[in-house]
């Protein structure tokens, strides 16, 4: 029997420890995972009572596989199940951005609301900069010129240019355009203007593009309850998850590894294996690579790959000053956003969530009060990285007080989440990843799978189809990986269904 030995127990190690185990038998599976809790960024913070989704995790995809495999694992809604059941829920999608103090559409509509929001000014040079983007195309050397080419200069310089800036920490013409091509693939004022004409005549295009999908499945408990079933599924198949395991040094002998070296508790743990899958970051697995020569410019590429990490509060409040002035009815009538992008210029804050919308369940007390997530994006050991946990409570409070949002009285309770390595960049050597995937590739016995396994700002299903893709190599001994390496590399996205 053959030992296979997964590196991290988020979306995609576990996908692929999983499906090894119930579609064959020839393999022994041990999956090693950093932390003490699985599901990556998608785990779910506990937290007095409260649940935190880190990031906002939408059940979505256009891959009937990722959907089953789903819906297998935690069937869709019934009628008022119980607080054991596993289930998930049938969510209403709806985001918007804060911007002068208003609300817009995301992505942006053709409602008179969205006109009187940006006044006649704006309005106008919106379509005079979105008709020259038409007739003059930008070369898409950059992400700046993505935006320009689908939206006119004018709505880019209102709704992506400083939100852009405020994710990556980079000006948008300074990020490559892989990143939209990535995340907004097939969306443009041109899809807009369809989807509002189909909806004005009460007919359904035959394709709905990624953000304007209007329901998601969602975990009672959030997320990370999905990716707990799993971990106990695998688990009694016969794998083992061994959690607080970090990965350090990776040891090869010509082009295959023979083992790696963890620390466990202060202490090196020496783990023997025949195939190694790895989700952890890229730049980590590279430098953790022992015995062999590496060329140089493998190791530039690697260590140069720029990662953005992540910040986030939970914040616990009596009420909002924001009120719901739409048609959707929601528990205590608060404004129904899942998420809300804040565009303001004069804050750090890069987007609320409101886990009251995306599940009851997540709020002890849903009924008197409402449940916030401030996301900020930073870099590890930046000025807002390096706050204590009072400290920078105290200023992401502040801002939103500063935003007329909340109150400070209205405040009951608060929680931080530090992550590293939350968002793989595209910029700096990510040019030259190809050659260090060739380079990866050369080794037999190595597969790299999810969102920082391939440095690639995948959603949960791309981590899942890549995890499906390598299973069904290894099994069927193919010895290419190209397969792997070419998910969410499409012209159209994998959340669009069709």
């Amino acid at each position: 029997m053959k030992k296979v030995v997964v590196i991290g127990a988020g979306p995609a190690g576990l996908t692929a420890g999983y499906e090894l185990l119930r579609n064959t038998k020839e393999y022994e599976v041990i999956i090693l995972e950093e932390l003490n809790e699985v599901g990556g960024i998608s785990k779910t913070i506990k937290y007095n009572g409260n649940r935190m989704d880190i990031g906002g995790h939408r059940f979505f995809s256009k891959d009937e596989q990722v959907m089953n495999f789903w819906k297998e694992l935690m069937p869709i809604q019934k009628e008022n199940p119980a607080d054991d059941e596993r289930v998930m829920l049938i969510r209403n999608r709806v985001s918007r951005i804060y911007y002068l103090n208003k609300f817009f559409d995301y992505p942006i509509s053709l409602k008179l609301q969205t006109f009187i929001n940006m006044g006649f000014i704006n309005t106008v040079k919106a379509g005079a900069s979105y008709l020259k983007s038409i007739i003059i195309k930008k070369d898409e050397t950059s992400l700046e010129n993505f935006y320009i080419n689908r939206f006119g200069k004018t709505l880019y310089n209102m709704f992506f240019e400083k939100y852009t800036e405020k994710l990556w920490g980079r000006h948008p013409s300074n990020i490559s355009a892989d990143w939209g091509a990535q995340r907004v693939k097939g969306i443009s004022i041109t899809v807009v203007i369809k989807d509002a004409f189909f909806k004005l005549f009460k007919k359904r295009s035959k394709k709905v593009e990624t953000s304007l999908i209007e329901q998601f499945w969602y975990p009672k408990y959030g997320p990370g309850e999905l990716w707990e079933t799993l971990a106990d599924e695998i688990q009694n198949l016969g794998g083992v998850i061994k959690k607080g395991y970090l990965v350090k040094n990776i040891n090869i002998h010509k082009n295959k590894i023979t083992n790696i070296e963890c620390i466990v508790n202060g202490e090196k743990e020496l783990i023997e294996g025949d195939i190694f899958i790895s989700s952890m970051p890229i730049k980590d697995l590279v430098e953790g690579f022992k015995n062999t020569d590496i060329p140089n410019n493998i190791k530039e590429i690697a260590s140069g790959l720029p990662y953005r990490d992540f910040q986030t509060v939970g914040l616990l409040v009596k009420k909002m000053n924001l009120k719901n002035k739409t048609k959707i009815k929601t528990l205590g009538n608060i404004i129904p956003d899942c998420w809300i992008y804040v565009q303001e210029p004069d804050v750090k804050l890069g987007r609320i969530q409101i886990f009251n919308n995306w599940s009851p369940y997540l709020v002890k007390d849903v009924e008197n009060t409402i449940w916030l997530g401030l996301e900020y994006f930073c870099n590890e050991n930046d000025e807002y990285w390096n706050m204590s946990d009072e400290e920078f409570i105290k200023f992401a409070t502040e801002e939103l007080i500063k935003m007329k949002i909340i109150e400070s009285e209205d405040v009951l309770d608060a929680h931080r989440e530090k992550v590293k390595k939350a968002y793989p960049a595209y910029f700096d050597t990510y040019k030259d990843i190809n050659k260090l995937i060739d380079y990866l590739n050369n080794f037999e016995n190595l597969y790299c799978i999810g969102r920082n396994g391939q440095h690639r700002y995948n959603n949960m299903d791309h981590s899942m189809v890549t995890a499906f893709q390598t299973v069904q190599n290894i099994i069927n001994n193919k010895k290419s990986k190209e397969n792997i390496w070419n998910v969410n590399t499409e012209k159209e996205y994998h959340e669009e269904k069709v």
